[in-house]
């Protein structure tokens, strides 16, 4: 059925495949998007299995029920953020976890419609919310944040090196009159970065609009805790893949799964371990999975798409 909400999956068969899915299990798509991945799990799930659906966009949620009405009751679906998951399957009472799934990055539709105002290619109001029931929008952190907090986030979330002459075109410009359009905030930062440097490579806003984003939607600051969440539900045997699209997110996965996966952390000249501390995941991927030729030909958004997988000890 049609929904009006559209998205490729990136790695839809590595990252399900990953998951091992056993029936009589509970898996959860922590990012649901438009249910690629939700549709592949519940499609394998078995009569016994059950998928719980989070995500903090209620047009996804809302497609995704439309795709998915097929599987019936098995499917739960949450509007939530998936650093609250741990709550979640204590709430519903979930014992045999069998694995999770997640997708970092942003949907097709979120940047294909143009009044979400998450791309600079449409002009439209500065948005850029995936729960558009939040508070915080990038009108607000373009036109109120200080000086130094807009360079801040520019430099660290978007790892832009013209970070500072980029927040002090913004603060000039909103002296001026507020700053209130995509196309707007693209003409300033493509302004504050010297021609040479935007002769080539990526659009001059790019980096900046995705700082502005990850801020919008605290996007890094769910990822440690929803990691810690699904590793202390899963039953042994259990998998987290996860995708990620950037350095910033697959730093976070990647330190996230270290962590879980080291052991005793005593100094190396203590005779016996008094930390107690037990490796917990044992990583799957070396390296991360990429995607093949043949995806990158079809969807040429999943270039920069990485996937990590843990499995629970």
């Amino acid at each position: 059925m049609e929904t009006g909400f559209h998205h490729v999956s990136v790695l839809l068969r590595e990252a399900t495949d990953a998951l091992n899915i056993r029936d009589g299990y509970t898996y959860a798509d922590l990012t649901t998007g438009g249910a690629g991945h939700s549709y592949e799990i519940a499609r394998r799930l078995g009569k016994n299995g059950r998928l719980i659906c989070f995500d903090r966009d209620s047009e996804a949620l809302a497609a995704a029920k439309v795709r998915l009405s097929e599987f019936g009751d098995r499917i739960t679906f949450v509007h939530d953020n998936f650093e609250n998951v741990g709550r979640v399957l204590s709430d519903l009472k979930v014992e045999r976890f069998g694995g999770a799934i997640a997708d970092l990055g942003c949907s097709s539709h979120q940047f294909d419609t143009p009044e979400r105002g998450f791309a600079y290619q449409h002009d439209a109001p500065l948005d850029m919310r995936m729960d558009t029931d939040a508070a915080l929008t990038a009108r607000e952190i373009v036109n109120t944040y200080t000086e130094s907090e807009l360079c801040r986030i520019i430099r660290d979330y978007g790892e832009e090196r013209f970070a500072a002459k980029i927040a002090s075109r913004i603060v000039a410009a909103r002296s001026i009159a507020p700053i209130e359009t995509t196309v707007e905030l693209a003409d300033i930062i493509k302004g504050a970065i010297p021609a040479a440097a935007r002769a080539d490579g990526p659009h001059p806003a790019k980096r900046t609009f995705q700082a502005i984003r990850i801020e919008t939607n605290r996007e890094l600051d769910a990822i440690s805790p929803a990691i810690e969440a699904v590793i202390d539900a899963l039953v042994p045997g259990g998998r987290l893949s996860i995708i990620s699209f950037h350095s910033l997110e697959d730093r976070a996965v990647k330190t996230a799964f270290a962590a879980a996966a080291s052991g005793c952390t005593c100094p190396r000249d203590f005779p016996v371990c008094v930390c107690g501390k037990r490796p917990r995941i044992e990583i799957l991927t070396k390296k991360p999975i990429l995607p093949s030729e043949e995806e990158l030909t079809e969807n040429p958004r999943s270039r920069s798409a990485k996937l990590r997988v843990a499995e629970k000890l």
